[in-house]
């Protein structure tokens, strides 16, 4: 996911993203300690990914943006 388009994204849908991606990086770590993944390179790219969206987060805090996760009732 570029810088750009996570930008557009609401700080809302960025936590939503966030939470999924932090998810998706775990199967994928327990998968490949089970047995090796086609591409491993996805593991760095979840990481990244991640990393981008966190930042994006933090410079929203820092311009003085207040953020909220809101807790979905399943």
């Amino acid at each position: 996911m570029e810088q750009k388009v996570i930008r557009e994204l609401t700080s809302g849908e960025i936590l939503e993203r966030l939470d999924e991606e932090k998810r998706q990086l775990t199967k994928l770590k327990l998968n490949h300690a089970v047995s090796p993944l086609e591409n491993p390179n996805k593991i760095k790219a979840y990481r990244k990914t991640i990393a981008r969206l966190e930042t994006e987060l933090r410079s929203r805090v820092k311009g003085g943006e207040i953020i909220t996760k809101t807790v979905k009732k399943s």
